[in-house]
């Protein structure tokens, strides 16, 4: 029967359309803001009047995030890029990965000695949405960790690798 053929191809259509704009709706994060080493806390930077991404984040910029964990099935995730910043005790970790609820950054743990600062990066699911279907789109993101003293001649390395 056509009729009931084109009815089911609306079905189809509306249920396309609602994954569509659950997908790419607004994302929120109710993670607190990153600890500073004299325990005060700071905002997620700047707006430098560059167009934002769906994300928040400036176009081209990686989004900024903090870690959020608990998480569900945590694991080790590679990051790309440590760049120390300011006096050299904080590190800019940059890192690919996919969109939330299904890749919320758990924690970062940094490991300290004379010689080395080892960073390493656990991603899980919001375990709030733990049926969350997510779109598969890499997104680069980045965040910042305080380190116990100034890198200075020290290596940085991925505990993920």
């Amino acid at each position: 029967m056509p009729g009931n053929r084109v009815r089911g191809m609306r079905k189809l259509w509306l249920v396309a359309l609602l994954f569509l704009a659950v997908a790419c709706g607004g994302t929120s994060s109710t993670s607190a803001s990153p600890e500073q080493p004299d325990g005060s806390t700071s905002g997620a930077g700047a707006d430098h009047g560059t167009p934002a991404s769906p994300s928040g984040a400036p176009s081209g910029a990686p989004s900024p995030v903090t870690p959020a964990g608990p998480t569900v099935n945590p694991r080790k995730v590679p990051w790309e890029s440590a760049t120390p910043a300011g006096d050299g005790r904080s590190l800019d970790i940059v890192w690919w990965s996919g969109v939330e609820p299904c890749y919320v950054l758990d924690r970062v743990e940094v490991t300290e000695t004379a010689r080395e600062v080892t960073v390493t990066l656990y991603e899980g699911q919001d375990p709030r949405q733990p049926d969350a279907a997510c779109i598969e789109i890499a997104i680069e993101k980045t965040t910042t960790v305080w380190l116990k003293s100034p890198l200075d001649d020290r290596k940085v390395v991925d505990g993920a690798k």
